[in-house]
């Protein structure tokens, strides 16, 4: 009888379940048994997708908006949005409320309103610094056609989106939320852009596939960034011990930062008008309007004969 065609052996399924059982008992760091409830990751996900409608009307989601129509359309889409973001804003907070104390959240209720209040205010704020970013990219890359290219397609700009409506819910210690947008962006542009870092207006990550931008770095007003840029920290051997102090670099206003540079600490700051070339790797402070780079490795040359004249010869690695 062919392999494929023997019998299974049956299953102990209670042998099986018990072992699983007996596993979450185990340890309690991977588990969330008889505990608050989660935010959702499907519902904050979906939440990205009406923010971008929301932030880009017309793009996303409905399409051949009019003028004469637009007010009941937003209406209804930040009514839909309240509701989503109110249930998930409120689970995070009671799960945090309970995760810290042990003891049921009383007002949980009243603060993801408010909660919730403070980030649909935010719209047209965000809505305008997102402006500028899109200028940004559109000035900084000839290869850009169209404002409406970035916005549809650019991942660096898609990463930018995410992170500024994730920062407005740090900002208002919305916990697990904001690190799920990023992350989801993260996985999607291979761009890792903390929540909690500062950024400011006309900021361009031209590729983007690599950068990582830490929780506390400080990026000011027209900077430019490439694929596989690190703003990180110089060591994060302390663990919990360094949470909250200043650990990620500060890029002050027209700053670029070529492909592949490093550029770690909290102590850094990387002057006005600065240029950081690609590959360097930089652990001091660099003083405005001066350009950092490294000397050109030496190059080796070796000629090679065409082809039909090396057949008979074995392959450089058999030599």
């Amino acid at each position: 009888m062919p392999q494929d065609k023997l019998p299974k052996p049956p299953l102990d399924l209670s042998s099986l379940v018990e072992a699983v059982a007996t596993s979450y008992q185990a340890d309690a760091h991977t588990r969330h048994i008889d505990g608050s409830v989660l935010p959702n990751r499907d519902a904050v996900l979906e939440l990205i997708d009406l923010f971008r409608q929301v932030l880009f009307p017309g793009f996303f989601g409905k399409q051949n908006l009019r003028s004469t129509s637009l007010n009941y359309h937003i209406g209804e889409l930040l009514g839909v949005i309240y509701d989503k973001l109110f249930e998930q804003v409120r689970a995070a907070i009671q799960h945090e409320h309970v995760r810290r104390t042990g003891s049921v959240c009383i007002n949980c209720d009243q603060t993801a309103a408010g909660v919730t209040q403070e980030i649909l205010g935010a719209i047209p704020r965000l809505r305008a610094v997102l402006a500028t970013d899109v200028q940004a990219a559109f000035e900084g890359d000839p290869a850009a056609a169209s404002h409406d290219e970035i916005i549809f397609s650019y991942p660096g700009y898609f990463a930018i989106t995410i992170f500024r409506v994730a920062h407005e819910l740090f900002e208002q210690r919305v916990p697990l939320i904001p690190r799920i947008m990023t992350e989801y962006a993260h996985s999607i542009t291979g761009i890792d852009i903390h929540p909690g870092a500062s950024i400011d207006e006309f900021f361009f990550i031209d590729h983007g596939t690599g950068v990582v931008i830490g929780e506390t770095t400080t990026i000011g007003k027209h900077v430019k960034i490439y694929q596989g840029v690190t703003l990180g920290a110089l060591s994060t051997r302390g663990g919990q011990s360094l949470r909250g102090a200043k650990r990620h670099p500060t890029l002050e206003d027209n700053v670029t930062v070529y492909s592949g540079a490093s550029i770690l600490g909290g102590e850094t700051t990387i002057g006005t008008g600065a240029t950081i070339n690609g590959n360097v790797f930089i652990t001091q402070s660099v003083p405005p309007h001066t350009r950092v780079s490294t000397k050109n490795p030496e190059l080796q040359y070796r000629n090679r004969p065409p082809k039909e004249f090396v057949q008979d010869q074995p392959p450089d690695w058999q030599i």
